[in-house]
């Protein structure tokens, strides 16, 4: 593995990281930093504040000048329009040095970055998609009930200050999914990037400034979740918090969000199914879901089909094709174009992964192929041979728990209504996927599936589509009209057209 972190860096120009307070670059107040290790190499990357209460503060009150006193919510349409458009331009000029920061990040190769989900052109058709809402944000008039002369009418007005806390492993995307929305309704915004994927964030809000979004507008915070998450969500300035990332934390905020009856949109991921019939080819079925659990995030995707429900008659046509993606998985430099696949984010989520296969085993699945870590150079960093689970029960941990990591659970079944009450029987309800070739059969299955987007024969992640999960997957959507209308409140205005009281 040639990576050398220092050697990168200088390519990309990565710079140190600050706190964007009010539209000025500043260090936190208490002097405390944060140094990132690459997860390839455990090589530091660079070092950023962490913000504590008093800089979450001036941030969230910069934001609260920036919505009352200041331009952004009250700026005509067509120049807010203009002005989103121009940044999506932006983010396109200046793709590569993005993916770049990307790689040094998270550790996401190079290569994954023409994957639409990923790439910088996801983000910048995001922010398109949303310029578009923003001279339609109409509402609706409406007759009166009780008679008399009057006029009623509702209207859409941005919500206000919204806090938006990001994860780590598709920061383009998500990163697109909270600000464009909040921008196009004219809200402002205070951003938490996640600890392990803060360098590419500052410079995509960078270039808001370039694009002509005013100062105050958009407020980063960097940090951990304690002291910089838990400030944030818990001030009072912030009206609403868009959250994407672990259940546990997402419970938290609708705790803390009781306090002031916050608006919440939270995303905190799945174990999403992917339901593959007789009728298929369950070859290309199985190399699709295990290039999702492996293929360039490594399975750390909250929509990743992780638990196949496979029937016997392709039971074993399906894994002998997945077993073929698993060998053909290659680690190491992110730079290096040869290199698919990612390592795990840090050594927590490691030993995590590890003890889920360890888990596996003790509770009788097979282990086809993987599930330790590879030798030499590689070593070093948080890498784990994808692994394959024949023969897993659907109670099992494996099939139950959101892995995050290279681990694919392939479950048995028998007839249609055994595959749909299996894929239901979880605590979350993210995404599936059919593979069939009945159409009527596919359609029919999508409807039973108590999840928030179901591909058939493929799955793809679009700018104008909702995207949120039913049950603990989360609350809300991000994507379309409804992530817009998200960062809105609905107004009813009511006017006498005569001098008669209503």
């Amino acid at each position: 593995m040639s990576l050398t972190v220092q050697q990168h860096r200088a390519q990309v120009g990565l710079q140190d990281g600050s706190l964007f307070v009010d539209g000025q670059w500043r260090q936190a107040r208490s002097g405390k930093t944060w140094t990132h290790l690459h997860p390839a190499t455990q090589e530091p990357v660079g070092t950023f504040p962490v913000a504590d209460a008093e800089d979450v503060d001036e941030a969230v009150r910069a934001a609260r000048r920036a919505f009352d006193e200041g331009p952004w919510p009250n700026l005509p349409a067509g120049q807010r329009v203009k002005i989103l458009h121009r940044y999506a331009d932006l983010l396109r000029e200046n793709a590569d040095e993005l993916r770049g920061l990307q790689a040094l990040d998270n550790g996401v190769p190079l290569s994954f970055g023409n994957v639409y989900a990923a790439s910088v052109d996801a983000a910048a058709d995001v922010f398109d998609h949303h310029a578009g809402w923003i001279d339609k944000a109409g509402g609706e008039t409406l007759p009166g009930y009780q008679g008399g002369e009057h006029l009623a009418m509702t209207l859409r007005e941005p919500i206000g200050v919204a806090a938006a806390i990001l994860p780590w492993n598709a920061p383009f995307l998500l990163y697109a999914q909270k600000i464009a929305p909040a921008l196009a309704a004219g809200c402002t915004v205070v951003l938490k990037p996640s600890e392990y994927a803060t360098f590419v964030v500052l410079r995509m809000v960078e270039l808001l400034a370039d694009a002509g979004v005013p100062d105050g507008v958009v407020n980063v915070v960097t940090g951990t979740g304690e002291p910089t998450g838990g400030a944030l969500i818990g001030h009072e300035l912030v009206d609403k918090i868009s959250f994407t990332g672990s259940r546990e934390v997402g419970k938290r905020i609708v705790e803390v969000s009781a306090a002031t009856l916050k608006r919440v949109s939270l995303e905190l991921g799945g174990k999403s199914p992917a339901i593959v019939f007789p009728d298929t080819d369950a070859s290309l079925a199985g190399m699709t879901a295990m290039g999702m659990v492996t293929l360039g995030l490594s399975g750390q995707g909250c929509v990743v089909c992780s638990r196949a429900l496979v029937h016997r008659d392709v039971y074993d046509e399906f894994l002998t094709a997945a077993e073929m993606i698993a060998g053909s998985v290659t680690y190491g430099d992110p730079f290096d174009p040869a290199v698919l696949s990612s390592p795990l984010i840090n050594d927590k989520q490691l030993h995590r992964v590890l003890g889920f296969v360890e888990s596996g085993k003790q509770d009788g699945a097979r282990l086809i192929t993987g599930g330790d870590r590879p030798d030499g150079e590689l070593g070093a960093g948080n890498f784990v041979n994808p692994a394959i689970f024949a023969d897993v029960d659907n109670k099992m941990s494996i099939a139950q728990q959101e892995i995050f990591g290279p681990v694919l659970s392939v479950v048995p079944f028998s007839d249609e209504d055994e595959a749909v009450r299996l894929a239901n029987d979880t605590e979350y309800g993210l995404g599936a996927g059919v593979f069939t070739a009945d159409a009527q059969r596919a359609f029919r299955v999508s409807r039973r599936l108590r999840a928030g987007t179901v591909g058939i024969n493929g799955f793809q992640v679009e700018p104008h589509l909702p995207f949120g999960g039913y049950k603990q997957s989360g609350l809300g959507r991000e994507g379309g009209r409804s992530s817009f209308e998200s960062y809105t409140e609905l107004k009813t205005v009511l006017m006498p057209l005569t001098d008669e009281m209503m």
